[in-house]
C-alpha cells in the first residue's frame, strides 16, 4: 500500500468513514446505556421531587445529553458517508441471480441502518424535544418557579423511546457487524427470500416503535403492551429476544 492509496476512495470508505462511525456510535450507545441503566434508576431513587434532582438534571443529564445527540448524527452521517463513498457498496442491490450471499448481507445490513435511522430520528424527533421540557422544569424550580405539569408526560413519552432505542440497540449492532463478518461468508438467499425476510423484520420493527410511542393504548403506566420498555431490565431482556428472532428468521429464510 503506498501513502496516496491511504486516502483513496475506497479507502476513506472502507477504513476512515468506518473507524469514525464506530468511534461515533461507542459515544452514542455508550451513553444510551449510561441513560438507563445508571442515571435514570438513579434519580428514580431521588423520589419525585427535591433540589438534587433538579440539580443532576440541568448539571448532568444537560451535558451527557449534549453528547448523547451529535454522537447519534455522527454515528448516522458517518455510516452514510460509507455508503456514499464506497464503490458499488449498494449496486445490485438483493438482485443477484440465484442464491447468493451477497443478498443475505444486504438484507441484514439493510435492516441494520433502518433500525439506526429510526434511533437516531428517536433521539432529535421524541428523547431531545422531549427532555428539553423537563430541563426547563428543572431549571425554573431550582430558580423557585412554578413546576411545568407537562414535564413528567414530557419525561415519559423520552423515556419510552429512549427504552425503544435500548431495545433496538442489541440487533442494530448485530447486524452491523454480522453483515460482513457472519453473513456474508455463512448465509445466502434468493432476491425474493431475503426481501421476504427484510419486509417482516420492518413490520416487527414498527410494531414496536408504534407502541413505544403509545399508538397502542397510549403511554400511562399500567398499559401492558408498554411492558418492554417499562424497565432497564425490561427492555435487556425484550431486546434479547428481538435479537433471537431476527436471527432464527434469518437462519429460515437465509441459511
Amino acid at each position: 500500500m503506498t501513502a496516496a492509496s491511504l486516502f483513496d476512495q475506497y479507502t476513506i470508505g472502507n477504513f476512515w468513514f468506518r473507524y469514525l462511525h464506530i468511534l461515533a456510535g461507542i459515544t452514542w450507545i455508550g451513553l444510551l446505556y449510561y441513560f438507563n441503566f445508571v442515571q435514570v434508576p438513579g434519580l428514580a431513587a431521588y423520589g419525585d421531587e427535591g433540589k438534587a434532582r433538579n440539580i443532576t438534571v440541568t448539571q448532568i443529564a444537560t451535558r451527557a445529553l449534549w453528547w448523547f445527540r451529535w454522537a447519534s448524527i455522527a454515528t448516522l452521517a458517518t455510516g452514510l458517508l460509507i455508503v456514499g463513498v464506497l464503490p458499488d457498496y449498494m449496486q445490485d442491490f438483493m438482485n443477484h441471480a440465484g442464491s447468493d450471499p451477497a443478498n443475505a448481507k444486504n438484507a441484514v445490513i439493510s435492516v441494520g441502518m433502518i433500525m439506526g435511522i429510526l434511533m437516531a430520528a428517536n433521539v432529535w424527533m421524541i428523547i431531545w424535544k422531549n427532555q428539553k421540557v423537563v430541563i426547563a422544569n428543572a431549571a425554573n424550580v431550582l430558580a423557585g418557579g412554578e413546576a411545568n405539569p407537562d414535564a413528567a408526560t414530557c419525561g415519559r413519552k423520552a423515556l419510552l423511546a429512549s427504552r425503544m432505542n435500548t431495545v433496538f440497540s442489541v440487533p442494530m449492532l448485530f447486524y452491523m457487524v454480522g453483515s460482513a463478518h457472519l453473513y456474508s461468508e455463512a448465509f445466502e438467499a434468493t432476491t425474493a427470500n431475503a426481501y421476504t425476510f427484510l419486509f417482516i423484520s420492518l413490520a416487527i420493527i414498527a410494531l414496536f416503535e408504534l407502541n413505544a410511542i403509545g399508538i397502542f393504548g397510549g403511554i400511562k403506566a399500567g398499559n401492558k403492551m408498554l411492558w418492554p420498555y417499562e424497565s432497564h431490565k425490561n427492555a435487556i431482556i425484550s431486546s434479547v429476544v428481538l435479537w433471537v428472532v431476527f436471527f432464527v428468521l434469518s437462519i429460515v429464510f437465509m441459511g
